[in-house]
C-alpha cells in the first residue's frame, strides 16, 4: 500500500514538473529554429560557420565568390536582412548571404543545398527570400543606363574598340529562363520552344555591365513586344545621339541599330560583321550569368517557384553580376563556350517600317563601312 501511494505521488508530481515545464517552456519553444525541432537535436548550422576558418578556395567551391566580395555583400545587406528576422530566431546577416549564395550558384534545389550546408529547408528557403528580396531593392543602385555627356562619350569609345561600330550606347537581347508550369492554365509563359520561361530584357555596355535588366515577361511574348512594353522602350524615344544594337528579330529604329536583312554591298557586309561582334557581347554576357548563377542554367533543370518568384530571382543575379563587376571580378571568367544559336529576322511589315531610321542606318554604312 506504501508502494502505490508513493507510486501515486510520484506519478502526479511528475505529472505537475511535465506541466510546469511545458507552460514555462512555451515562448522559447514558439522561436527555436525548425532544424532542432525537424532533426531532434542541435543540428549542425551555419550560425558557427566562421569565414575566418575556411580557405578562399572552398568559399569558391560552395559560394561560387572569394572571401572579400562575401563580406562585401553582408555589410551591404546587413541591414535589410537584420530588419527581416527581428520576429524569429534571427538567422544572421553572414548566414544568410551564404544560404543565399549556395543555392543561387549550385544550381542544386534547396533541399539538397540546405543538407549540404547544414540547415532545414524551411531555413534555406528563409534565407533565399530574404537575400532575394534585399538585392532586389537595391537595383537602382546598381543597374542604371546613365546617358549624361561624359557617360555616353565613354560608350561610344570602349565600344568603337571593340569592332569599329560607332555611336553604340549599349547592346539588347531578350533571354529565357526556364520555370515551373504555373498552377493556372495561362499559356502565356510558353516560349516559342515550347516550354514555361519567364524573358528577361537586357542591356549591357561593352564590359558587360548591365545597363537595364527588366526580368518580369511572360516567356511566351515575342521580344519586339517585351521591347515596346518595356521602360526602355519609353526612356530611349528621346534619344537624339547614340543608339542600341539589335539583333534580327528586333526593328530598325533611330535608336536601335540592326543588321541588313540581305547585305548586298561590301559595306553592307562590313557593317553586318562590326554588328555581330559588338551585339555578341550581349550573348556572352548573359551566358556568364547563367554559368556563374547555375539556379539560372536550363540544363540544371527549371526554377521551381511561380513566375513572379523567379523574375525576382532573375533581377537578383543581375545585381549581383553588376555587384561583382564592379568590385573588380571578371565579368566572362565564367563564360560557356557553346555555339550562339542564330536569330530568325524580323520579317518586318510595310507599314513598320521607319524611313527615317532607314535614312540614318544608310549614312551610318556610307560613312563608316564604305
Amino acid at each position: 500500500m506504501i508502494f502505490s501511494c508513493d507510486l501515486f505521488w510520484f506519478t502526479n508530481a511528475g505529472l505537475f514538473v511535465y506541466r510546469f515545464l511545458t507552460l514555462s517552456m512555451a515562448i522559447p519553444i514558439a522561436i527555436l529554429d525548425c532544424d532542432l525541432l525537424l532533426h531532434g537535436r542541435a543540428h549542425k548550422t551555419l550560425d558557427r560557420f566562421d569565414l575566418d576558418l575556411v580557405s578562399d578556395n572552398f568559399l569558391l567551391t560552395h559560394f561560387g565568390f572569394p572571401r572579400d566580395f562575401i563580406l562585401y555583400l553582408v555589410e551591404l545587406l546587413r541591414e535589410a536582412l537584420s530588419r527581416r528576422t527581428q520576429r524569429s530566431r534571427a538567422i544572421s546577416p553572414e548566414v544568410q548571404v551564404l544560404a543565399a549564395l549556395g543555392f543561387y550558384t549550385s544550381g542544386s534545389f534547396q533541399t539538397s543545398m540546405g543538407d549540404t550546408i547544414g540547415i532545414s529547408q524551411a531555413s534555406m528557403s528563409r534565407c533565399v527570400s530574404n537575400v532575394t528580396r534585399a538585392l532586389v531593392e537595391k537595383v537602382p543602385q546598381f543597374i542604371t543606363f546613365s546617358r549624361d555627356l561624359s557617360s555616353r562619350e565613354q560608350s561610344f569609345q570602349e565600344f568603337q574598340r571593340v569592332a569599329g561600330f560607332p555611336g553604340v550606347l549599349g547592346v539588347l537581347d531578350c533571354v529565357q529562363v526556364a520555370i515551373k508550369a504555373p498552377n493556372s492554365e495561362d499559356t502565356s509563359y510558353v516560349n516559342k520552344k515550347g516550354f514555361h520561361s519567364v524573358a528577361c530584357q537586357l542591356v549591357c555596355d561593352a564590359r558587360g555591365l548591365l545597363l537595364s535588366a527588366e526580368t518580369h515577361w511572360p516567356g511566351g511574348l515575342q521580344d519586339t513586344v517585351v521591347l515596346e512594353r518595356s521602360a526602355l522602350y519609353k526612356q530611349l524615344q528621346d534619344t537624339e545621339e547614340g543608339w542600341l544594337l539589335g539583333d534580327g528579330r528586333y526593328p530598325l529604329r533611330k535608336w536601335l541599330m540592326a543588321p541588313v536583312e540581305c547585305p548586298e554591298s561590301p559595306a553592307e557586309f562590313r557593317y553586318n560583321l562590326a554588328h555581330s561582334a559588338t551585339h555578341e557581347i550581349v550573348d556572352r554576357t548573359f551566358r556568364a550569368i547563367q554559368t556563374r548563377f547555375r539556379c539560372l542554367d536550363g540544363t540544371k533543370g527549371y526554377l521551381q517557384y511561380s513566375p513572379e518568384r523567379s523574375s525576382s530571382i532573375l533581377l537578383a543575379c543581375c545585381v549581383l553580376h553588376n555587384a561583382s563587376l564592379q568590385s573588380g571580378l571578371d565579368a566572362w571568367t565564367l563564360e560557356r563556350t557553346e555555339p550562339l544559336e542564330q536569330p530568325k529576322t524580323l520579317k518586318q511589315r510595310p507599314e513598320d517600317r521607319d524611313s527615317q531610321a532607314e535614312d540614318l542606318r544608310k549614312q551610318l554604312i556610307l560613312k563608316h563601312f564604305s
